[in-house]
């Protein structure tokens, strides 16, 4: 597309690409939006270095034209989104790229890449800590997905209330808390139970959490707390019936003095088994495979659409849209508000299309400045995505967190500000 833009005179022309989902994965009422800082680093950093330049050309991939665009390539648009954290409903603009045709097409890839991956994690721990209510939710899902996923999805599962992470490179990367805790193989190493948990304890403290369930679950209870005293800090059981398990273990280190000793449960845990384990025990839970998989949605759908581009004879943009039946989109750009109702619930999701509409006061404009002229100028703390996705699904109704199908929680409204004719097209 590059060189043939590039060819035609085409490549110059200003544009505006939009990312957004035409709709909820199946049977959810939100989405939360995460990767945006990753995604706007990814800008920065984005360019073709001599080597890469020399492959593409040497492969027939570009023609010399082409090659020595790239070989000077640097973003020098303008970018919009939503602020990370923030929820998110179908035809919601998460992020308007404006900019020549050139420098905003190359970018589709690696934006699509983080936003869905991360959005998909991000918003399956978001439904995981809905369900977990005020306790801790772990983030121990790296054996469960590519290495560099793992980091990127520890960041994500944060950004959406998890408290921690046993990625020791995303602690490192992105300042998370980490903690973790011993596998089965450390137990199996030792002759027994009570010199693996000797043996932890003299390492780490009576602070440390152990793993009881590798034999039998009562007796490495009672070795356990007989080799760390009362003040154990917690065990994990990572198998079995969890809500009956816990009943039981709690009630046996409550007799044994331990009554501050903490449970902790894991095994293949989802937003479903959390809602189970409501009325059980249990301090805290560390989730691993459903977490980086998105609990059955591994990508949000999100697509990179041009929605306006510059005329050919220089005229105001003018709105584009794919007509495709199946796969419809709304062309111009987009500005967008999150509309109260009178009870001060979020209401509706309102799109204005071409012009910005008339905002109410009940109205919150959700478009952040990223990227001006190339500059970036959105700059945050992690912690201020994790204090913002609170908020945004504070504000929703309250079937918003219910784990059942359902539609999303509140509509999307497009109000067209001023007539827009529809240029025929495919983006």
């Amino acid at each position: 597309m590059l060189q043939a833009a590039l060819r035609s005179g085409a490549a110059r022309r200003r544009t505006v690409f939009e990312l957004f989902a035409r709709a909820l994965p199946d049977g959810r009422r939100y989405g939360v939006v995460a990767g945006v800082g990753r995604a706007l680093d990814a800008i920065d950093d984005f360019h073709f270095d001599p080597d890469t330049v020399d492959h593409l050309r040497e492969q027939g991939v570009v023609d010399v034209p082409a090659a020595e665009w790239l070989a000077t390539y640097r973003f020098t648009g303008d970018v919009w989104g939503y602020a990370e954290g923030e929820a998110y409903f179908p035809g919601s603009p998460l992020l308007i790229v404006e900019g020549s045709f050139a420098e905003c097409v190359v970018l589709e890839t690696v934006l699509l890449s983080i936003y869905n991956h991360d959005s998909a994690i991000a918003s399956a721990a978001s439904r995981m800590t809905n369900a977990a209510a005020d306790r801790p939710c772990i983030e121990m899902g790296s054996r469960r997905t590519h290495e560099q996923a793992a980091v990127a999805a520890a960041r994500a599962a944060y950004v959406a209330g998890f408290e921690a992470t046993s990625n020791l490179a995303a602690g490192r990367a992105y300042g998370l808390p980490t903690v973790g805790t011993s596998a089965h193989a450390f137990t199996l190493l030792h002759d027994n139970e009570r010199d693996a948990f000797t043996a932890q304890v003299d390492a780490l403290g009576v602070g440390t959490t152990l793993l009881v369930d590798t034999y039998d679950i009562a007796a490495a209870v009672r070795v356990g707390v007989d080799v760390a005293g009362p003040e154990l800090g917690a065990v994990r059981i990572d198998s079995g019936d969890l809500p009956q398990l816990a009943r039981e273990v709690r009630r046996q280190l409550d007799e044994l003095g331990a009554e501050r000793t903490k449970i902790i449960v894991t095994s293949d845990l989802d937003e479903y088994a959390l809602a189970g384990l409501a009325a059980a025990p249990v301090d805290g839970y560390g989730i691993g495979t459903a977490l980086v998989t998105g609990s059955g949605h591994p990508t949000c759908g999100f697509v990179y659409k041009l929605v306006a581009r510059e005329s050919e004879n220089g005229e105001p943009l003018v709105p584009v849209a794919k007509l495709t039946r199946d796969k419809l989109s709304v062309g111009g750009r987009k500005w967008a508000f999150r509309r109260d109702g009178p009870d001060g619930v979020a209401a509706a999701e309102v799109l204005g299309v071409g012009a910005v509409p008339d905002r109410s006061d009940d109205a919150r404009e959700l478009l952040v400045p990223f990227v001006r002229k190339g500059e970036r100028i959105h700059h945050e703390p992690l912690d201020a995505a994790r204090d913002r996705h609170r908020r945004a699904i504070d504000e929703l109704p309250l079937h918003a967190r219910h784990l059942s199908r359902g539609d999303p929680a509140i509509p999307t409204e497009y109000v067209t500000a001023e007539p827009t004719s529809t240029s025929r097209g495919s983006s």
